[in-house]
C-alpha cells in the first residue's frame, strides 16, 4: 500500500473521523446507539453505501454535468440505500425493525454526500473506494464504540453479554436520548485528549 493510499484510508479512522473529529452524521449517531448491535448494524450499512456510492460516482464523474451533480449523487446514493434496506429486510429482520426509518435516512447522511462531493467526484475509482472504506470504517467504529459505551453504562451489557455482573446498577440515563449527547461529549473529550498526547491534532 502506497503512502498516499494509506493516508486516504487512515484519515477517515483517525484525523478526519466523521463522528469524533468532524461531528458529521450525528442524527443516526445519537438515535441508534443505545445498543452496540444496532450501532454496528447502522455503521456497516453506511459503510456499504458510502463505498459503493464513491465507486460509482468516481466512475461516472466525467459524464455528470456540473449543474446537476448533487441530484445525480443523491440518485446514486439512494439506489444503494434501497439495496441495503432490502437486504436488511430480507436477512436481518430484527435489525431492520430496530433501525427503522434511519435506514432510508442514510440517503441524506452528510458523510456520504460530503465524500461524494469532496472526494469521489474529483479522484479515480481506486482512491475513491479506499476513501469510502476508510470513512465508512471510521463511522462504523465510532458508532460501535458509542453504542457499546452507552449499553455498558445503561444496561451493564455489551452486544447483549453481561459485563458488569448482577450487582451493577444500570445508569438509565445512558439508554435515553439525553444520554447519547452526554456519552458522545465524553468520548469526544477523551479522543481529543488522546490525540493531543500522541500529536494527531
Amino acid at each position: 500500500m502506497s503512502s498516499k493510499t494509506a493516508t486516504i484510508f487512515t484519515r477517515g479512522i483517525l484525523t478526519e473521523n466523521p463522528v469524533f473529529r468532524l461531528l458529521l452524521g450525528l442524527c443516526p449517531v445519537l438515535a441508534v446507539t443505545a445498543w452496540a448491535d444496532s450501532a454496528f448494524g447502522m455503521g456497516v450499512s453506511t459503510l456499504a453505501v458510502l463505498t459503493a456510492s464513491n465507486i460509482v460516482i468516481s466512475s461516472i464523474r466525467k459524464f455528470i454535468p456540473v449543474k446537476i451533480r448533487i441530484p445525480c449523487f443523491i440518485v446514486v446514493i439512494a439506489t444503494f440505500v434501497t439495496i441495503v434496506d432490502m437486504v436488511l429486510g430480507a436477512y436481518f429482520e430484527a435489525l431492520h425493525a430496530e433501525l427503522g426509518v434511519f435506514i432510508p435516512l442514510i440517503v441524506v447522511n452528510c458523510v456520504i454526500l460530503g465524500r461524494a462531493e469532496a472526494f469521489a467526484s474529483k479522484n479515480g475509482v481506486f482512491h475513491a473506494a479506499v476513501d469510502g472504506l476508510g470513512m465508512g470504517l471510521g463511522f462504523t467504529l465510532s458508532l460501535t464504540i458509542l453504542g457499546a459505551f452507552r449499553e455498558l453504562l445503561g444496561a451493564g451489557t455489551v452486544f447483549g453479554q453481561n459485563i458488569m455482573g448482577a450487582a451493577f446498577e444500570p445508569i438509565q440515563l445512558f439508554a435515553l436520548p439525553p444520554g447519547a449527547f452526554i456519552a458522545l461529549g465524553l468520548l469526544i473529550a477523551l479522543v481529543n485528549i488522546l490525540y493531543k498526547k500522541i500529536g494527531l491534532e
